[in-house]
This record gives structure tokens, C-alpha cells and sequence, in this order.
């Protein structure tokens, strides 16, 4: 398949050019807007490069969600480059891994983002730094656009680094058609559909799942720069410019910061946002495991069933909860078209089209995730009913401890931790231990008032004895990610400091 738009391929060619496309903080952009900016910085980098073609070389950027955003990401693709979205919260060192590990040719930026670039700049002097905004003013029309076959890279997003460095996971255009294209018809995506988008934008949720399927379909996209629970509850319930929104995605923390910020507001406006979030068609959980207990609150809040599915920036998603049936609590509901899934040892693998091609120049690291018959292996325990609902336990390497001859999930123990009603937050880890090979420990985030043994006591009553952790930790909050994702890395040091320093874990169980 050979594209001669400047729109991405999956992006249908009878969406209105004078339908809005995007918002941002300062204004909206049609799509015939996007599409000439899009033209201009093509041109751009076409002309910078001095070529016809960029066959591939990797473009990095470092923009806020905007359109400029989206600007840049069709523009790189469109120009035969390969898009390398960088996270604009994340400190110089990791940007700089990430830059040379993609042996990025250049860095686009945007202007909140020009002093980190020249820093960039200094410590690479080969990347070159490309402000966005001159770009588009000094650029001009009329660059032939190089054929572009589907099977061409098209995207590096690199995995969260939560069991180790991050590795940069390639996608082609017909990774990401197969990505995209499941989704727009399995969660009923539409030209009708409005979204919020409130998440960060190297990630294949915030890409994939809402800025891509929205605007394939002709959807409209309003960006939030940085994620407010006032501001995000304010805008479902008025909107903007006589739209409001259909859709909404985002990972459990968030969930949970606009339950707090719904308790925390007025009765009148408590009844404006339910009534308001119970108008939208489509609610998405995903990045982490949703607690039950946040999904049974959000239902009473908005009377709004939390859709929970399951993904991996190496697969796109792989399995859902249906937008029509049961969405069961707990679940990441069954298959989706055109993946598919077995069970080999308790480990969930996968193919199909959605399935990444590489790490980038990472050959040995490829040829281990993969089995010898082609399937990704994920990692990730699993299980599954009688009717075909599967449930994640874990991953293989953290989540699944072995402790005096037992196999224990530690997101089983997590997610009944979260059940008690003063605990606010839990991880779990295995702590190395001669004797029993791995200790139980949890980190819990509880409410004031409570102690580590009430909680520890109310446990024991719910969980087998080997299950209970052994070592407890009380903290303000757990490491994440900016997905939300618990860094279990991060949770394992604070026992194993504990270890070196000789202090007893035991001791630190009330507040």
C-alpha cells in the first residue's frame, strides 16, 4: 500500500477538511489546518535533511499536546521518518538515553521546551534541534511526498523501565493500522465522539487508544496539558464550544484523584458532575490494575461501568471488556479481533498484526521475547473462566513470588489490600530471604488514624497465612511512572535499604 495524503493511513479521506480536529489550551485546529501544517513542516524536514525521502531516520520530539503535537507526529511519519515521542516531564538523563539509544537524527521542539533542547543539544551535539514554531513559519509548500509503504518503521515508544532500562519498541504503519483499526470498531469510536485527553503522549494509551482512533474516524480531541481533577470534572460537565465530551480514558490514578476531588466539592456540584459523567458512552480504565474498589465507587458516583482491557506498548490491546455485555470486575475481558492469545505455563502470549517488530537494534533481547513459533511472550500470568473472562496476576519476573514453596500473586494481595476502606494505596513485593526464599512485603499509603497491625490483623482474617505479608512499610505514596504504573524496582529498595541499614521492617507499621 502506497499513500499519497498527508494524513496518516488510517485516517479516513471523507472526514470533513472543516471539522475541528484538536483543541488545546489556546485554540481549536480543523483538519484541513492540521493537514497544512502538517505540508509546511514535511516540507520542512524534507528540505533540512536535503532530501526526498528520510527513509526511516529517527525523529525525536519533545512537544507539549497540542497541535503542535500532532503536527509534528503526522509530519515525521508522512516524510518516511520514524516518530520518537519523548516525555516532557522526564529529567535530562533519561531524554538523553532515550536520543541515543534511537541514534534520533533530530529533535523537534516546541517553545515551553527550548531551553531543554539546547541542553539536549550540548550533551549531543550530532541531534539536531528543530523549533517547531520556525519550522512552520519559514517553511513553504510545493515537496513532492515520498512513497510510503505500510510495512515501513513508523514509531519507537519506549516500554516504562519498571523491571529494567527501557527498550525502544519499534512499530511499522501496519502495526499501528492493526493497532487502531480494532479499536475505533470494537469501543464504537465515531465521527460524533469528543474526547478529553488528559494523558501523557509517549505512551500507546495516550497515542493509540485516544489521540490516533479519535482522529481516525474524524473525532475531535481536547488536550490538557497537564491533568487537573477540578478542571477535568468542570470541563465534562459544561464542555467547550457546544460540544461535550463522549469519551474518556485515563489510568487508575486518575480515577482516583477525581473521586477525591468529587468528595472534596460542594453538593451542588457533586449533582453536576454525576449527572454530567453518566452522559458520556464510554469510560476506559488501563496502564495499571484498576482496584475493584475504585471501579464500584466511579459506578455510584456516575453510574458509569469502567471498561478495563489489556495492552503492552510491544501489542497494542490485546484483550477488552466489551463496550455491549458484561464488563466484569476484576477482569481484562476476552480477545479482541485479530489477536491472538494462549496460555503456555500460566504466561498470556500473543500475535497478530498488532504485534511490535522489534527492539530497536536490540537483536538478542527481540529473539528472547518472541517463541520459537512467533508468539510475544508477555510476561504476564494469567488466568482465565469458564466463559472466557481473563485475569492478570502478574507479572512473571515481579508479581509472582515464591515464598516457603508457594506461588503468590502479589496483585491478588494488592487488590484486597485496597478493599480496606483506610487503605489508600499497596504494592507488594518478594524481598529476597534465605529461608524462605522471598519475603511477602507490602507499602501502604493508609489514612491517618489507622495502623500497619489493624491492617495486618483484618488480613489475616481475608488471606491464606502465606499470603500476609511478613514485612510492612508505611509511605506517603508509592513510586509511579507518569502512566501511573507502581515501580516495583523503586518499592524493593525501600526494604532492602532497610536490610543494609539494619533497621527492621517490622517496626515501621503505624504511622
Amino acid at each position: 500500500m502506497i499513500q499519497s495524503s498527508v494524513r496518516p493511513l488510517w485516517v479516513k479521506s471523507e472526514i470533513d477538511p472543516e471539522r475541528v480536529a484538536l483543541w488545546d489550551e489556546k485554540r481549536s485546529q480543523t483538519f484541513a489546518q492540521l493537514e497544512r501544517s502538517t505540508s509546511l513542516l514535511i516540507s520542512a524536514l524534507l528540505q533540512y535533511f536535503q532530501t526526498n525521502d528520510l527513509h526511516e531516520a529517527r525523529v525525536a520530539a519533545l512537544v507539549s499536546p497540542s497541535a503542535h503535537y500532532v503536527s509534528a507526529q503526522w509530519a515525521v511519519w508522512r516524510a518516511g521518518g520514524v516518530h520518537v515521542p519523548l516525555c516532557t516531564s522526564h529529567p535530562l538523563p533519561e531524554l538523553e538515553y532515550s536520543l541515543r539509544d534511537s541514534d534520533a537524527s533530530a529533535l523537534i521542539y516546541d517553545f515551553p521546551h527550548a531551553e531543554r533542547a539546547r541542553e539536549l543539544q550540548l550533551r549531543l551535539p550530532d541531534v539536531k534541534i528543530l523549533s517547531i514554531e520556525e519550522m512552520l513559519a519559514q517553511a513553504t509548500m510545493g515537496i513532492d511526498l515520498p512513497a510510503l509503504e505500510i510495512t515501513r518503521r513508523a514509531q519507537i515508544l519506549y516500554t516504562s523501565g519498571t523491571t529494567g532500562k527501557p527498550k525502544g519498541v519499534v512499530t511499522t504503519h501496519a502495526n499501528l493500522l492493526a493497532q487502531i483499526q480494532v479499536l475505533v470498531d470494537q469501543w464504537g469510536w465515531s465521527s460524533q465522539d469528543h474526547t478529553l485527553h488528559v494523558l501523557p503522549l509517549h505512551h500507546t494509551h495516550g497515542i493509540i487508544n485516544v489521540l490516533c482512533c479519535a482522529l481516525a474516524v474524524g473525532a475531535s480531541v481536547e488536550f490538557f496539558e497537564k491533568f487537573d481533577a477540578r478542571k477535568t470534572w468542570e470541563r465534562i460537565a459544561l464542555g467547550r464550544d457546544k460540544r461535550w465530551p463522549t469519551v474518556f480514558m485515563a489510568v487508575p490514578t486518575i480515577y482516583s484523584k477525581l473521586i477525591d476531588a468529587y468528595e472534596n466539592a460542594s453538593a451542588e456540584e457533586r449533582s453536576r458532575y454525576s449527572e454530567a459523567a453518566g452522559r458520556l458512552r464510554l469510560m476506559v480504565s488501563g496502564s495499571a490494575a484498576l482496584p475493584v474498589s475504585t471501579l464500584k465507587r466511579w459506578e455510584e458516583i456516575t453510574g458509569q461501568v469502567l471498561l478495563e482491557r489489556y495492552g503492552m506498548t510491544e501489542i497494542g490491546m490485546a484483550l477488552s471488556n466489551p463496550l455491549e455485555g458484561e464488563r466484569r470486575p476484576g477482569t481484562v475481558g476476552k480477545p479482541l479481533p485479530g489477536s491472538r492469545v494462549r496460555i503456555v505455563d500460566g504466561e498470556l502470549q500473543v500475535s497478530g498484526g498488532s504485534v511490535f517488530l522489534e527492539y530497536f537494534r536490540k537483536p538478542q533481547e527481540t529473539a528472547e521475547a518472541f517463541t520459537e513459533d512467533g508468539w510475544f511472550k508477555t510476561g504476564d500470568q494469567v488466568e482465565v473462566s469458564a466463559d472466557g473472562y481473563y485475569r492478570i496476576l502478574g507479572r512473571s519476573s515481579v508479581d509472582i513470588l515464591k515464598t516457603g514453596g508457594y506461588k503468590v500473586s502479589a496483585l491478588e494481595i494488592e487488590a484486597e489490600l485496597r478493599v480496606h476502606p483506610a487503605v489508600m494505596d499497596a504494592a507488594v513485593v518478594g524481598v529476597p530471604d534465605s529461608e524462605w526464599g522471598e519475603k511477602v512485603a507490602a507499602a501502604l499509603v493508609v489514612r491517618a488514624g489507622t495502623t500497619i497491625e489493624q491492617v495486618e490483623q483484618w488480613l489475616k482474617e481475608r488471606l491464606a497465612a502465606y499470603k500476609v505479608p511478613r514485612l510492612w512499610r508505611d509511605v506517603s505514596e508509592l513510586p509511579r511512572n507518569t502512566m501511573g504504573k507502581v515501580l516495583k524496582k523503586s518499592v524493593l529498595e525501600l526494604f532492602t535499604e532497610e536490610s543494609r541499614t539494619g533497621a527492621s521492617a517490622e517496626s515501621n507499621k503505624s504511622r
